[in-house]
């Protein structure tokens, strides 16, 4: 047996540049640390192999050690978007990857948490100096977070394209409402639109917000949960016009009982 691994672990060395497209899907994880040793083994080979999600850490950990390959960018892009390149490794080869595999790597479900925050960060870093061209295309394809931040910080454009991204969530989008520097166009935006203004917690703070324009007050208040109509009436401060909305509200509510 001692001789016929011998002789495995030879052809894997060896095999043919042909033969190992081939030997990376069937090989074990045990076998293909026998496999990157071959001379034809190059970078190609290493991004379909960082491809297998069930390589092991300390295997991918053995691939981002070689200098002949770490020196590739699609190598590194490969690196940080395995699940289990080791920590620092992964957030080391982030630190290198372009705008769009940075938002790649945001949206990917087998990425960590931990990762997805930090290549979201380094997008949203980057908003203010981008060409609207690229920020229109984050608008539109950008994670949750992302879109939140376009809305956040703009241009209009770019926010009324985010408020229709298919990843933005409630959650992010509350957080961006919370903001008192949303410019009034783009709350009004949110307050105009056709999924996020029938949405109960949007309406509170869109209601509760500076910039609430006056005209969508009324529908925005219209339904809404008597509890939350009367905490909103005993806030100290609400734009103008909207605390005699919400009072006239639930005193329609008040003659229908």
């Amino acid at each position: 047996m001692a001789t016929e691994d011998r002789i495995a672990a030879q052809d894997l060395r060896t095999a043919s540049l042909e033969d190992i497209p081939g030997l990376l899907l069937s090989c074990t994880p045990e076998d293909l640390r026998l496999l990157i040793d071959n001379p034809a083994f190059d970078e190609t080979h290493v991004c379909l192999l960082l491809e297998r999600k069930d390589l092991p850490g300390p295997l991918v950990e053995e691939i981002s050690k070689r200098k002949t390959w770490k020196s590739v960018y699609r190598v590194r892009r490969a690196l940080a978007a395995h699940p289990h390149t080791p920590r620092l490794i992964a957030v080391r080869a982030l630190r290198d990857l372009h705008l769009m595999d940075l938002v790649r790597i945001g949206l990917l479900p087998t990425s960590r948490g931990e990762l997805r925050r930090l290549a979201e960060e380094r997008v949203l870093a980057q908003l203010p100096q981008l060409p609207l061209g690229q920020r229109l295309m984050l608008a539109r394809r950008g994670s949750a977070r992302i879109a939140a931040g376009l809305i956040l910080q703009g241009p209009e454009n770019a926010a009324r394209i985010a408020l229709d991204n298919p990843f933005l969530n409630e959650a992010q989008l509350l957080k961006a409402l919370s903001k008192q520097t949303l410019t009034a166009r783009t709350v009004a935006s949110v307050a105009k639109h056709e999924k996020w203004s029938k949405i109960v917690n949007v309406r509170i703070v869109l209601l509760r917000h500076a910039h609430v324009p006056a005209e969508c007050a009324a529908a925005l208040a219209l339904d809404l949960p008597r509890r939350d109509a009367e905490d909103l009436l005993g806030l100290t401060h609400l734009a103008a016009g909207v605390r005699d909305v919400l009072q006239q509200e639930l005193a329609a509510r008040d003659c229908q009982e």
